[in-house]
This record gives structure tokens, sequence and C-alpha cells, in this order.
């Protein structure tokens, strides 16, 4: 069982207190997707120019990455630059050049249709609403938005996050999508807009999840040293939807069981921890999956009373 998994695929220019790198594979679908594929059997959706790389292709097929749906069209491919602070914790942008994802108009290959599980990554939301509506019966939908579609785009954001079971968002934007500034209050206000369950990333302080009945809270893991934060939250989103992918899971069903939501927002942090160890996507070059629940049962230990 698949997940299908749309957004951008880009090359970054990254700056922090440990180095530099020019350009590095990156983008939301490509963190996502390579995360996620720990997990399950991944089929992307995205579009790419004529410079993308014929190494990247291989070394994302290497990953049990379906690339029928990455799109190859004339032009350069999506450009993002920037610099983070000393601490890490803001990042300037130097430079954005969408090149050819300034046209992007994600159609679904035929075999991606049936797949159980959707991702949408942070693009326009009548784009996500769009491919939503391409699939025949996903067993369970979710995405993730910005705070430029939340000021700018709300009256499409909000019937499209309508049809979704999961929404991803940070802190911030949970507190500027709902109005609210205790983010308990923020998760149940977006609750009554749709989803069946949110997630709020927090960073380096770690996630929590809402639902109806529920909420779980869990900390960031503690790196001796974070490298490069790019990435981590689309990380974390891949952690997360490919633990329930592999699960077999519906998050449609309301009586999901709490532990295995519980253990997906674990595995997020976890992959979102990874992600955070060297520059770009270069950890996943070497990550195995045995070095992941190693690190799941450390969690595990040091949350545990």
């Amino acid at each position: 069982m698949s997940l299908v998994v749309v957004g951008s695929v880009a090359y970054d220019g990254i700056e922090t207190p440990h180095g530099k790198v020019e350009r590095a594979l990156g983008g939301a679908c490509t963190y996502i997707s390579l995360s996620a594929s720990y997990f399950t059997p991944v089929s992307v959706v995205a579009v790419v120019g004529e410079d993308f790389d014929a190494g990247d292709y291989q070394f994302l097929r290497s990953r049990n990455i379906d690339l029928e749906g990455l799109e190859q069209v004339p032009g350069k491919t999506f450009f993002w630059s920037g610099v983070y602070s000393e601490d890490m914790n803001d990042r300037t942008t130097l430079r954005t050049d969408l090149n050819v994802f300034a046209g992007f108009d994600p159609k679904l290959p035929a075999d991606y249709l049936d797949q159980p599980y959707l991702f949408l990554g942070n693009i326009q939301p009548a784009l996500q609403k769009s491919v939503r509506s391409q699939m025949n019966s996903p067993r369970f939908t979710g995405g993730d938005t910005m705070n430029f579609w939340i000021n700018d785009f709300r009256d499409e954001l909000l019937p499209t996050i309508r049809e979704w079971d999961f929404l991803l968002i940070n802190d911030s934007e949970a507190r500027l999508l709902s109005g609210e500034s205790n983010l308990k209050h923020a998760a149940l206000r977006i609750l009554d807009m749709g989803p069946k369950t949110v997630i709020i990333k927090r960073g380096e302080y770690g996630a929590m999840l809402f639902r109806r009945d529920q909420y779980f809270a869990v900390p960031g893991y503690l790196l001796d040293e974070v490298f490069d934060p790019t990435g981590a939250g689309d990380c974390f989103a891949g952690g997360f939807t490919g633990y329930l992918a592999e699960c077999g899971f519906d998050l449609a069903d309301r009586h999901i069981d709490h532990r295995t939501l519980s253990r997906a927002v674990i595995y997020g942090s976890v992959m979102g921890s990874f992600c955070c160890e060297k520059f770009g996507i270069d950890r996943f070059r070497t990550l195995t999956r045995s070095e992941i629940d190693a690190r799941y049962r450390e969690f595990k230990s040091f949350t545990e009373f």
C-alpha cells in the first residue's frame, strides 16, 4: 500500500553556523518522501526542470520512491536559499526562484489514483483540493499549509482542509488560522474546521496531537549538534504519515487506536531529528531502519514515567 506525496522538489542553498552548501537536493516533497519511504512505498507528484541531476533521480528511486509522477519540463528546477541565525531558531530567505514550480499543475498518473494514502505538501490550497478530487477513495488524506495561504487564500484553504483527515501545522500558523493564542483552544477551533486530527509542530520543543477525545504531547529530541534544520518539519510529516500507512490505519475511523497515533507522533519526531544531523537530505543517504527504531526506543525510555 503506497503513500502519494504531492509538493515541491527543489534545490537549496543553505548556510548555518556549521557551514554552507550551494546546491543541495531539497523541497518539501523530497523530505516527506524520503522520510516516509522507511515505512511504506511512496509515489511522488512534483515538477522539476531540465537541470535536475540524474544522480538525484537514481538516489530517490533507490529509496523505494516511485517517480512516475515526477514531471520534467523545460526550464530550471525550483531554487531556494537562506541563512540561519546562530541558534538556528530563525532563518532569512536570500532567494526564491520558483522557476518551473510556478506553473505546477499536478496531474496524478493512473496508477496513483487508487492508492490508499495521500499527503498534500505546502502548495496552493486550490491545487491541494484538485489533487484530492483526482483520487478515487483514499483511506486518509492529510497535508500542511503556511501563513501565506492562511492570510491571502483563506477562502480557498478552509474548504480544502474540510476534506482532510489530518492537518499538520506549526504553532504560529495554528494561532493564525484559529485566531486563538492558547494552543489547545487553537487545536479545538481547527478541529471545528473539518480535520479529524490536528498535529501542531513546535520545532525543538516537540509536537502535540489533538483529536476530539484525546491529546498527546511529546518533547523534541535533544541532539548533540544541530547542523541544519531545513526540512525537519517535512520529515516529521513523512515519519508520522509513513508509520500510519505501514500500520494500515484509517484516520477517518473514530475508534482509531490512540497508542498507534501516539507512536506515529514519536516516529515523526525521530525522523525530524535525524534530518537535522547533516546538511539537506544527506543523513538519509546512510540512515537505516534499525537506527530509526533504536531512536524510537530511546524516545520511549526518556519520556516514560
